[in-house]
């Protein structure tokens, strides 16, 4: 790796409900368990950029603006939300860390100057996060 990698932590509180609305409620429970009802996690997202450093700053972004582009297009949205109901994305789709991490990378990836996006990291419990690093 030629250039440093700086990672920014977010927080958000949201809920959402597992379901397919195709089968049956014995399938759903079966599958979702109780995640079939609605639930929520005080999320941590994790914001991973890099890219050669400024040599002008010393930074390799600039922090006010990467943190005005996550809160704008992500924290605001998610925060206290039902993701499954409140974001038009999620209609047709499991509201899953996986699938909340793609909706998040679609939010801001074109929006990230100067650096590039390396990871996003989602952390649901104290036990689970997922990652990911686009859709190269």
């Amino acid at each position: 790796m030629k250039h440093p990698i700086l990672t920014k932590k977010y927080h958000f509180c949201a809920s959402h409900k597992y379901g397919n609305d195709s089968w049956s409620e014995e399938k759903n429970l079966e599958v979702f368990d109780k995640d079939y009802n609605t639930h929520g996690h005080n999320y941590i997202l994790e914001v991973s950029v890099t890219g050669p450093i400024d040599p002008g700053s010393g930074w390799l972004v600039d922090l006010y603006t990467l943190n005005n582009i996550v809160k704008n297009k992500v924290v605001n949205i998610l925060d206290h939300s039902q993701i499954e109901k409140d974001v038009v994305w999620f209609k047709d789709k499991q509201p899953s860390s996986e699938n909340i991490l793609l909706w998040i990378w679609e939010q801001i990836c074109d929006d990230i100057k100067d650096c590039t996006l390396h990871r996003l990291r989602l952390v649901e419990t104290h036990s689970i996060h997922t990652d990911y690093y686009g859709p190269r």
